[in-house]
């Protein structure tokens, strides 16, 4: 009985659309009565009993192999607008018995094929999700399709939970290296000669190496700084360009500081944030949601 209202339960829970090979089963059904009933073959009735219990067992297992499955978003890893990222999915199977032919779907049609998720396990699956714009997101209507175990009904079963995440602004703009060399008198002076790096078009015309010109590469000299930099700073209002030109901009220097685990902090308006105070994800964050 229990199991009778387990399975109740499940079929529930599950949507079942017909495929072309539905029409198929249902033709050939019909052909074989009529052959069986016209002409009264015992091969006929057999052959009809025979494809009737499969096409009937095959609704059973099917929800079986599908309903037995439980789908939860998990955080993760930073998202940038306008790249590409993951929102990762994990899909536990809780029957002792393998489940067949599963396949995940999101937004934008997207969709990541399983083979097989084994009896008593879980498996995470990444599914693509571009983030049109910077602040807070939405990534809902997902759900798990199947047409085991013989493709005479498509199965899905819908994810009710919707997954909230945040946008950090496009990190673009000129690099961090670039901003040091055009703010050279604030953050050091010019110390010992350090090698050439390629000219692009930001550097000191006085810095240019001649001899490589004359070769046909455009390079400049790079020096050492005599002080070190100890607390770099950015002003959103000095900053051209318009506001998500600005965000992106700061987005990439902040994510460039913590590479080079360097201190710094930004100036917004009505608002400073520091990498001494707050953890790089606030700064992220409060950059997201100007």
């Amino acid at each position: 009985m229990k199991s009778l209202q387990k399975f109740i339960q499940i079929h529930r829970s599950i949507k079942q659309h017909a495929t072309r090979f539905s029409l198929v089963v249902v033709v050939m059904l019909f052909g074989l009565f009529m052959e069986a009933y016209m002409h009264d073959f015992n091969l006929v009735y057999i052959t009809f009993f025979f494809v009737f219990s499969l096409a009937f067992s095959a609704g059973p297992i099917g929800v079986l192999n599908l309903g037995n499955l439980e789908a939860n978003f998990k955080k993760q890893g930073p998202i940038f607008a306008q790249k590409e990222a993951k929102i990762l999915v994990n899909i536990k199977n809780t029957s002792p018995t393998p489940s067949w032919s599963i396949s995940l779907h999101g937004m934008d049609n997207t969709a990541v094929s399983l083979t097989q998720i084994k009896g008593e396990s879980s498996k995470n699956v990444a599914l693509p999700f571009l983030v049109s714009k910077r602040g807070t997101f939405s990534y809902e209507n997902a759900y798990l399709e199947s047409k085991y175990p013989l493709s005479t009904a498509r199965l899905t079963m819908s994810i009710d939970e919707v997954y909230h995440g945040i946008a950090y602004p496009e990190p673009k703009g000129k690099s961090l290296d670039t901003f040091l060399h055009e703010q050279e008198t604030h953050y050091g002076e010019e110390k010992e000669f350090d090698g050439l790096r390629e000219y692009d078009g930001s550097q000191k015309i006085s810095h240019i190496h001649w001899a490589s010109v004359a070769k046909g590469e455009m390079s400049v000299k790079v020096f050492t700084k005599e002080t070190k930099i100890y607390n770099l700073t950015f002003i959103y209002s000095t900053l051209p360009g318009d506001k998500e030109s600005r965000l992106s901009q700061l987005c990439l220097w902040v994510l460039e500081c913590e590479k080079q685990h360097l201190a710094f902090s930004v100036h917004m308006p009505h608002k400073q944030l520091s990498s001494n105070r707050e953890s790089i994800d606030e700064i992220l964050e409060n950059l997201a949601r100007y």
